[in-house]
């Protein structure tokens, strides 16, 4: 699909701006579709459109995190193997329900999933502990990874926003890893999901090439930047302002989507 009349250079700018903020607040603390989802619905663009879009313009930023955490050997694909997998299979699996979603329900639906998914990450606290390495990959630990992936991999198939920091809050309580492993974790399963559901979304037809490449472009330059200060500063001194202005404009969303005509 391809930028229909009424899209001009203001909104394109807005989209891509929004991209980077989007892929270094995601690479520090997960979350960035929060912040692009919205955005892309406040464009114009239909819930299934804005959705496929997102994980193409996502995949970008998603793979340029990874790789600079496995570069700092900060992601072992051996020992996550499972979580991969199974990440693949559920990301598959929601986002053909999503397919099968009609398009007033996902437009008053995901607002609210956001809404609370912001709330979430604003309140919930990431454990960090002292053990600086994988734990032993046991047969408990082999099915927490096929649970854990199935489950995160179907939530990001089917909605996505705040996948990322679920990874990384859900990862450092079952495995008590560090953040830093915790983000790597999640930096990469995000990548395996967003490019799973990105292949099933473009299969319905659900992608806007242009605006999805031209945001992954600039999710990709800030999720370089955000990864690198992930590394060195961690993801206290932006998530608090990120998370209300997610809300603030989730809300929006909501209001108009639920309360006007």
């Amino acid at each position: 699909m391809f930028i229909d009349s009424t899209f001009n250079f203001e909104i394109w700018f807005t989209l891509c701006a929004i991209g980077f903020i989007a892929g270094l607040i995601d690479a520090i603390a997960g979350g960035g579709g929060m912040l692009t989802v919205p955005t892309l619905l406040s464009a114009g663009l239909p819930p299934h459109l804005a959705l496929g879009t997102n994980k193409l313009a996502a995949s970008f930023g998603s793979l340029t995190a990874s790789v600079t955490f496995y570069r700092k050997k900060l992601f072992d694909p051996k020992f996550w193997r499972l979580s991969i997998l199974y990440t693949a299979i559920g990301a598959v699996a929601g986002t053909f329900a999503v397919g099968y979603l009609s398009g007033d329900f996902l437009e008053k639906f995901i607002p609210i999933v956001i809404v609370i998914t912001a709330i979430y990450t604003l309140f919930s606290k990431t454990i960090v502990t002292e053990l600086k390495g994988l734990p032993a990959l046991t047969f408990r630990v082999k099915v927490t990874q096929s649970i854990q992936g199935s489950l995160l991999g179907f939530y990001d198939g089917f909605a996505g926003p705040g996948t990322g920091a679920f990874w990384t809050a859900s990862s450092s309580a079952l495995y008590k890893i560090n953040i830093l492993l915790s983000c790597g974790l999640a930096r990469s399963t995000n990548f395996v999901s967003n490019f799973c559901s990105l292949l099933t979304f473009i299969y319905f037809g659900y992608v806007n090439f242009i605006i999805g490449i031209s945001m992954g472009i600039f999710i990709m330059l800030g999720a370089a930047v955000g990864a690198h200060w992930a590394i060195k500063f961690g993801n206290r001194f932006i998530r608090p302002v990120f998370i209300i202005v997610v809300i603030s404009m989730s809300a929006n969303l909501t209001y108009h989507a639920w309360f006007t005509q």
